[in-house]
Parts: C-alpha cells; structure tokens; sequence
C-alpha cells in the first residue's frame, strides 16, 4: 500500500462520485486514513454517506461544512488532529462552477466563486502547514482546471480562480521546500463529473472533437496523479508543478 500510515485531509470530498470523493477513496484503498471535509446538500445525502464512510472504520472521519469560512476550517484541522496526531497530506479539490457571462456577472457571484475555489486553498494550506513542518514532511495536492491555463466561455471567475491556485502553489512551492513539504497542482481536462450536468449536450459534443482523446476523462482516471504526488518516493522530487490529465485539451 502505497499510503499507509500516512494521514491526508481532502477537501470537497463528499459523495457524488467527484474528484474529491475518488481520491479519498483512492488513499483509503491505500491504506491511507483521511479525513474528509465536503458541504452536504441535505440530511439523507448526509447520513448516506456517513454510512458509505463506515466501512473503513476509524481510518475515515467526516467533518461537514463550508470549508471557505475560517471557523470551518479549524474544526476540520482540530477534528484530524485530535484524531489521528498529525497530517501528512492537503488535498484541496473543494469546488464550484457556474457559468456566467461577464457582462451578467455581479460581485457576489465573482466572491463566492474566488472564496470557494481560491481562498479556501488559502485558508486549509495556512492552518495545515505548521503541522507539516513539525513533522518535516508533507504533500499539499491543489486542484486547478485546464481552464486556468487556456480561458473558458462565461468561466472569467473560475478561470481567474483555478489560475491563483497555480501560482499560489508555486509560491508555497518555493517557501517550503526547505521543511521536506511539496506543492503541486492538478489541472483536469473536462472530467465526466456532476458539474459537467451543468453544460449543454452540444457543447459536450464540440468539445469532445477538438480533444486529442475524444472522450471526456473519468474521475477514477484523474485520482491517480494525486495517489502518485502524495507517495513515496514517487513523488519526492515533484514540487511546484501542474499536471494535467486533460486528453491533450492543453499541451505545455
């Protein structure tokens, strides 16, 4: 098991069959234990998934609320810590989408969208790193989106969201090398997920043409650039980096 023993917080990982959720599953496939933050939509979607979650035990626990509020954000790390004594990995993939044109666009919409996708990553990295330099080590995995790297219609907000996460990782990518601490980002091409439920069926059918792979990628294909930069020594010498399972939609 490539992650046993070690102990990853993930963020937007709730069911539904995300990205975050894939991945949470995946650490805890290897052997992982996690801790799982997410904003439940309703009390039986709540109570599914605690019961989902009891299979592996005391090697997951849930802690559910909006991870874009500071208050949250310290009772995710105070409910890891006392827990489980420590954390080894960040998995930022807490996200939303929705479509705007710029002319239509008010400032809560662009807020909400920056607080959500951006100042969150800010908010868990700030409260989780002291932790990681105590023990000199941690991965910190930030998702972004192909779209920060090349632009997206009625996406202005989101894209100028995922692109601050790319150079926010960079940044901490520089300041903590020296403590054993990686940073890097994930930039998913278009991804068969819920958020995709909130595009039309011919933008889905332009856009699965311009693809290099003319498909939309899959979830369970996405999770294992995250188990790969969170393990050893796999990932040991990624740090600052994006990598992009996208079907070729960018090339750098």
């Amino acid at each position: 098991m490539k992650l046993k023993n070690k102990v990853a917080i993930i963020t937007g990982a709730g069911p539904g069959g995300g990205i975050g959720y894939t991945i949470a599953t995946s650490f805890l496939q290897e052997g992982a234990k996690v801790s799982i933050n997410y904003l439940a939509r309703n009390i039986e979607e709540k109570e599914a998934f605690k019961k989902e979650m009891n299979q592996y035990g005391d090697r997951v626990i849930i802690t559910e609320g909006d991870i874009s509020k500071e208050d949250m954000v310290q009772t995710l790390i105070s409910n890891t810590i006392e827990n489980y004594g420590k954390i080894d990995i960040l998995v930022n993939s807490a996200g939303i989408s929705t479509p705007t044109p710029i002319h239509e666009m008010d400032a809560l919409t662009w807020n909400r969208m920056i607080e959500v996708n951006l100042t969150s990553i800010f908010l868990t990295t700030r409260a989780a790193v002291p932790y990681m330099i105590e023990n000199k080590f941690g991965r910190i995995i930030n998702i972004s989106s192909q779209v920060a790297q090349k632009g997206s219609v009625e996406h202005s907000h989101y894209a100028a969201a995922k692109a601050g996460v790319i150079g926010f990782t960079k940044s901490v990518a520089l300041e903590l090398g020296k403590y054993g601490i990686t940073a890097n980002c994930i930039a998913p091409g278009p991804v068969e997920t819920q958020l995709m439920n909130e595009v039309s069926d011919e933008w889905k059918e332009n856009k699965q043409k311009e693809l290099v792979i003319p498909r939309f990628g899959k979830v369970e294909e996405v999770a294992p650039t995250a188990v790969f930069l969170a393990s050893e020594p796999d990932g040991n010498i990624y740090t600052g980096q994006t990598l992009g399972p996208n079907c070729g939609d960018v090339m750098l």
